[in-house]
This record gives structure tokens, C-alpha cells and sequence, in this order.
């Protein structure tokens, strides 16, 4: 998984009752963009450093607005 600053990562509910997330990437720690990333969480605005597992993806930037 490789995100750039501003990416959003998308965190889909695994199990029942579990509701999506979705957070800006504010910075990643990880050799050419990956994991881990430092993350603002919409729901929230709480930031943290966040190993994505596999319920998880990237949205690129450039793909936002179509959100």
C-alpha cells in the first residue's frame, strides 16, 4: 500500500455494526509512502499512526472530488 500527503484512507467495517472510516493521510512514515501513516479521522479529528490492514484502501487525492 503506497499513499502521498492528502490521500485518504478508507477504512471499510469488517464486521456487522462497524461503520466505514475515513481520514486525511497527513504524513507517511514508511519507505516511499507506505505504512505506517499519520492520519486525521473525519469522524473525529483525532490523528493517528495508523498500519493499515486489509480492510483498508487509499483514495488518491486526485480522486476526492468525486467522493
Amino acid at each position: 500500500m503506497q499513499a502521498h500527503t492528502g490521500d485518504h484512507l478508507v477504512i471499510e467495517g469488517a464486521k456487522v455494526g462497524l461503520s466505514r472510516r475515513d481520514g486525511e493521510i497527513l504524513e507517511t512514515h514508511g519507505p516511499n509512502g507506505q505504512p505506517p501513516f499519520l492520519v486525521r479521522w473525519a469522524d473525529s479529528g483525532a490523528e493517528a499512526l495508523v498500519y493499515p490492514g486489509p480492510d483498508a484502501h487509499v483514495q488518491p487525492v486526485h480522486d476526492n472530488h468525486a467522493r
